[in-house]
């Protein structure tokens, strides 16, 4: 199955998933007015500006992240000129001033009939804006693109594959605005209904410019989620070879098979929590590497498990290592990951793979992945994406009653 058709099927399928909630306020907001001249210039807006965002993305150098932060303020205030707008149009009237005419605009425009070049004006760059903001999930294709993009450097054919994620993406949520008209359609009978869902959707633009301001979108919308969009995506990619971790060894004699060893950290690396630590210093212990990025919100989702199996587990022998390979430029930022470290609650060394060499040497292909290591450094067992938490806590207490330790809790955690 040829990689653009399973790009655009992967932005399909963000609808489904947390990742698409904080620009459904914006979007829905076109909903009622001129599809072509409203809707269509935003959706077309926000898939453009991904792709462009996300293959300088891979380039990686400090004026990337610079130029993203500038844009995401930039487009923080629009958003919220356009929220303010909605909620109060005549107060927005009144204000004169330039900066609050161009918010205004953004929502009047689209409703004057003659204005059809202006309306399409200011839809698009509402589009660019909620581009600027939007970090979709890192699923295993989109996971696949980016990383193939950050190792190998940016090219025109992963700009198209990022298009095409875009365009998927854009897909659906016309498809939610089409069927969005009917019921706008039905309150436009009522004059009040209107204007309560005017101001309806101006609070939630608000919100969600809120929350992306403090950077607890992805937190926030991780607990929501239509379906388990990994498992669709990773059997669409059921016929690409499962990544393999390093050299076969002997088995041993377990149900878990000794996939590899541990390969070493770099020198150098800079650790969050932890001074660094050495295959040498992690002899005799169960070691579970989970290679993660803040703003990807599967992995958000996994983290109130794994932080429950460190502090479970901690006195038992095993040593929880986040891995922290970047998805976007912005995550590259030293202040911007110990932030993120902090406000999750990551308590267990983190260890700062901006250049792969981590997620390299495991032969790494998602966010986020499970790498299980026994007490003598070999890899026992791994994991792709959410789930599974049950049988990967299983995993945790089989190895560390293998390394001879006693009194292992059998329970498992619930978060």
């Amino acid at each position: 199955m040829a990689l653009p058709f399973l790009a655009y099927l992967a932005g399909l399928l963000t609808i489904l998933s947390p990742c698409i909630l904080p620009v459904l306020p914006f979007v829905f907001s076109r909903v009622g007015h001129s599809f072509r001249r409203s809707a269509l210039p935003l959706l077309a807006g926000m898939a453009v500006t991904f792709a462009t965002l996300a293959s300088l993305a891979a380039l990686g150098g400090g004026w990337v992240v610079q130029a993203h932060q500038w844009g995401r303020m930039a487009a923080l205030a629009a958003l919220a000129l356009f929220g303010v707008a909605l909620l109060w149009p005549a107060l927005a009237d009144r204000l004169s001033r330039s900066l609050v005419r161009l918010g205004a605009g953004l929502s009047r425009r689209s409703d004057r009939a003659h204005g059809a070049g202006h309306s399409i004006g200011a839809s698009a760059l509402l589009g660019v804006a909620v581009g600027l903001l939007w970090a979709p999930c890192a699923g295993p294709i989109l996971g696949l693109i980016l990383t193939g993009a950050a190792l190998r450097g940016g090219s025109t054919d992963t700009a198209l594959l990022l298009l095409a994620y875009g365009l998927g993406a854009a897909t659906s949520l016309a498809v939610a605005l089409l069927a969005g008209s009917r019921l706008s359609n039905a309150l436009k009978r009522s004059q009040g209904a209107c204007v309560w869902m005017r101001r309806g959707l101006g609070a939630a633009v608000l919100a969600a410019v809120g929350l992306s301001a403090l950077g607890l979108e992805q937190a926030s919308f991780a607990g929501w989620a239509l379906a388990d969009t990994n498992r669709l995506e990773q059997a669409l990619l059921a016929r690409v070879p499962p990544p393999e971790a390093a050299s076969q060894s002997a088995p041993v004699l377990s149900r878990l098979p000794v996939l590899g060893i541990l390969p070493p950290f770099p020198k150098g690396a800079t650790w969050l929590n932890s001074p660094p630590l050495s295959r040498d210093q992690l002899w005799g212990k169960v070691v579970l590497v989970d290679i993660w990025t803040y703003s990807c919100i599967n992995c958000v989702r996994t983290l109130p498990h794994v932080r429950a199996w460190a502090s479970k587990y901690k006195d038992h022998g095993l040593v929880v290592i986040g891995v922290h390979s970047p998805e976007f430029a912005f995550e590259r930022d030293l202040g911007n990951v110990r932030a993120a470290v902090r406000k999750l609650g990551i308590t267990y060394p983190v260890v700062i793979d901006n250049n792969f060499a981590i997620w390299k040497s495991f032969r790494n292909t998602y966010w986020p992945s499970f790498y299980f290591i026994d007490s003598q450094g070999r890899l026992r067992h791994s994991h792709f994406g959410e789930g599974a938490y049950d049988s990967s806590e299983r995993t945790i207490q089989e190895l560390l009653r293998e390394a001879g330790q006693k009194d292992v809790p059998t329970g498992l955690v619930r978060p």
